[in-house]
């Protein structure tokens, strides 16, 4: 009888926490990665922490007066989505090692693996129905779960691991369809078919050497001369990049674009060695499980005495999907009040100069049919480009001027240190003097 009583204290405390800590979650969550906010995201990871410890604590309790295994992968689901937004906010590798070690147990545990949906019968076709839709609820837990593991993996090149997730990902969407057929999962097919154009552009990549930089063949020390000789009196440091893509029928999975995930690599060090050796010691522990029950021996500090003195910090990355001009103006100028006098802010945008492919395919055409004429006639003249070639489209189909970028609306910014990458067939726009 006490035990019964030990037993559903346990579980009640344990669903109070869930509720504070989801909260919390919800509040961390909807902030923009940029601009400050952090205090929420420590508030949501220090709930969390409360609520991991007591699960494992008290799990013979918990399973006792209930607790199924979803439950707790969604507990772990939840850490891992903190440490990978942590990531995207300060650029830190091991925020990044953790998202991918929580995922990766979450995964090898099979934490979100619900039995075949219950079949309606007889007098029992309440439950039945019940059991069903709470199978269809977590079944699209786990499809989900599986895409956010999927874009860590990419971000650490774990090509093995990208590989079997990939296919996981296709026969689980195959398996839901037959399990679920009076249920849509059109969208899930769209995932797979942008899952399968990202990996087939980036595969071309696979077996070179990393985007990010190494301290074997990139040396820092012998960057600082360069920088130097350009101010003499103060070392600027590249501290915050903006990335952003808006172009129709591009390639992406999820919100990030394969533009900006190139970016974000060649933006950060590629880890040395021991930091190598720490991930995959991190992971073997991780996969180190019970698997009789909801385990609760992953632990929530494994990645956070992870660091590497010998590299400079990665700069701050904000990731624009499919920002409005006005959006980005505004991105620009919540970072540009908190840089700090010897930082480099960085821009990088990729988008077309044109609002759809038709109109930039015609330009294509008139540019190549006009090359040998425009050659016989060219002149210097910086203003010579005008009209429809002179900015960034920034928006869905349509005319309109919101959603053109001139450079015009960048010079503000120029203020601070501005290293500005412009991906596009109308970059030559935005040269400085051209305007």
């Amino acid at each position: 009888m006490a035990d019964g009583e030990a037993a559903t204290g346990a579980y009640r405390e344990f669903k109070a926490l869930v509720e504070a800590a989801d909260r919390k979650f919800a509040r961390a969550r909807d902030l923009p990665l940029y601009g400050g906010g952090d205090h929420h995201s420590r508030k949501a990871f220090k709930a969390y922490t409360r609520l991991w410890r007591l699960q494992q604590e008290r799990r013979r309790d918990l399973v006792a007066a209930g607790l199924r295994r979803w439950e707790i992968g969604e507990v772990a689901s939840r850490i891992g989505q903190l440490y990978y937004a942590r990531y995207l906010r300060t650029a830190e590798p091991r925020s990044l090692v953790g998202a991918y070690v929580f995922y990766e147990a979450i995964y090898s545990r099979g934490y979100f693996a619900a039995p075949a949906p219950a079949h309606a019968s007889g007098s029992g076709s309440g439950s039945a129905g019940v059991g069903k839709h709470q199978g269809l609820l977590i079944r699209y837990k786990e499809l989900r779960f599986i895409a956010r593991f999927l874009v860590v993996a990419m971000l650490m090149r774990r090509a093995e691991a990208v590989d079997h997730l990939a296919g996981r990902l296709r026969s689980l969407v195959q398996e839901s369809k037959s399990a679920y057929p009076k249920t849509n999962f059109k969208e899930w097919k769209q995932v797979l078919q942008e899952l399968e154009r990202f990996l087939k552009a980036d595969g071309a990549y696979k077996g070179s050497r990393s985007l990010r930089y190494d301290n074997l063949f990139d040396s820092y020390a012998s960057n600082l001369a360069s920088i130097a000789r350009f101010h003499s009196k103060r070392v600027l440091k590249l501290k915050e990049a903006v990335l952003t893509s808006y172009r129709r029928n591009e390639v992406k999975f999820t919100e990030l674009t394969l533009d900006t995930f190139r970016m974000l690599q060649c933006l950060e060090w590629e880890p040395t060695g021991s930091y190598q050796i720490a991930v995959k010691e991190l992971t073997e522990n991780g996969t180190m499980s019970d698997q009789s029950g909801p385990s609760g021996l992953i632990d929530i500090h494994l990645s956070t005495e992870i660091s590497d003195g010998n590299l400079p910090s990665n700069p701050q990355k904000a990731i624009i999907y499919h920002p409005t001009v006005s959006h980005l103006i505004a991105v620009l100028a919540t970072i540009c009040e908190e840089l700090s006098q010897d930082s480099i802010l960085l821009i990088y945008i990729s988008a077309s100069g044109f609002p759809d492919q038709n109109a930039f395919q015609k330009y294509a055409s008139s540019s190549s049919s006009n090359a040998r004429s425009a050659s016989a006639f060219s002149t210097d003249k910086p203003n010579s480009h005008t009209g429809s070639d002179s900015h960034l489209w920034l928006g869905p189909r349509g005319n309109g001027g919101p959603n053109n970028l001139y450079p015009e609306d960048l010079i503000p910014f120029t203020r601070y240190p501005l290293f500005l990458v412009i991906d596009s067939e109308n970059s030559h726009a935005f040269k400085a003097g051209h305007t």
